[in-house]
């Protein structure tokens, strides 16, 4: 099966991965030196929940409520 939509984000991936010689570091430091320029000129980041699992209405938590079950109701 062939679904455009996962071509085009196959395609982006291996274009940034190609952008950065497939090295996560350089992605990383190019992300956090993006945050840095973005935070000069004034705009704010949202940052992640400190206590997701205060959250009980994000899809994190439910996520992890669910491996949760999961985990505990397989016996091991």
């Amino acid at each position: 099966m062939n679904d455009e939509i996962i071509d085009e984000v196959r395609a982006i991936k291996e274009s940034i991965g190609a952008k950065f010689n497939y090295n996560l570091r350089a992605l990383f430091e190019e992300i956090k030196r993006g945050e840095a320029e973005s935070q000069a000129k004034g705009i704010k980041l949202v940052l992640p929940p400190a206590n997701p699992e205060n959250l009980p209405t994000s899809a994190l938590q439910r996520g992890k409520t669910r491996r949760r079950q999961i985990h505990h109701s397989n016996p091991a």
